[in-house]
């Protein structure tokens, strides 16, 4: 087994992240040759997600699960609703920024009509009108013009990523932030809560089959993260090539 240091300098990534990496030590920086290539820092990324599923584990399925046991199901989905709404406005940016004008204009549609007739967001009154939701992040959007997806990374309590995404992530947070237009530290932390809550338990289902199926949980996330993104990068076109491949 022949390890070497990977090609992406410290530099490049978060300081958190390189901080994190540097404190691990040089096998969080190893590459297997016979491992996926788009995935250098695997001994890394498997340590930080063994912390997220114990987190998880701990905390945030937990919560989840009582949630969803306690509140109803059409308060959940008025929640689900309004956080979605919020980042309508964000997906139509992301669209303008990749040259896509009609999507663009029609998540900045969706979202006047949800917020003027679905009772602030709500109710989600522009789908039964046609206007189906075509999220878009910032990362999507460097992938967009073109700036390669680099190492797969799993960034702690975030999960899956790439060194792209995570940059994408940066500035997805800023309008994710929401509620912003308080001024109330508490309302605003207790907003982001109950967003990240609301979350998780949608994926509760999805928590159960992923356990039942994945032989090899990591390999399982990464692989189909990466496809996924890939997918959502091209637009469901994505060219004739492995997803695995280094970028």
């Amino acid at each position: 087994m022949t390890w070497q240091r990977a090609p992406w300098p410290r530099a490049a990534l978060p300081w958190g992240l390189a901080l994190t990496m540097a404190l691990a030590g040089p096998a969080a920086w190893a590459q297997d040759e016979e491992r996926n290539p788009a995935d250098p820092f695997e001994g890394f990324n498997r340590g930080v997600q063994s912390f997220n599923d114990g987190v998880d584990d701990a905390v945030l399925k937990p919560v989840a699960t009582a949630y969803r046991n306690v509140v109803p199901q059409f308060a959940r989905t008025a929640v689900g609703n309004f956080f979605g709404n919020l980042g309508d406005g964000w997906s139509a940016l992301n669209h303008l920024l990749q040259g896509k004008l009609e999507p663009a204009l029609n998540m900045t549609l969706r979202m006047a009509v949800n917020s003027t007739f679905g009772l602030g967001g709500l109710l989600d009154v522009a789908s039964e009108a046609g206007l189906e939701r075509q999220s878009e992040d910032f990362g999507q959007t460097l992938g967009v013009w073109g700036v390669p997806q680099g190492p797969y990374l799993v960034l702690p309590l975030l999960g899956p990523s790439t060194l792209r995404d995570a940059t994408g992530r940066i500035v997805d947070m800023q309008p994710e932030t929401a509620p912003r237009y308080t001024h109330d530290e508490a309302v605003r932390n207790g907003a982001l809560a109950l967003n990240v809550v609301d979350t998780r338990a949608s994926l509760l289902g999805a928590t159960r089959l992923l356990d039942d199926i994945a032989l090899d949980r990591y390999s399982f996330l990464r692989d189909a993260y990466l496809a996924r993104r890939l997918n959502q990068v091209y637009d469901g076109n994505p060219p004739e090539e492995r997803f695995d491949e280094p970028k």
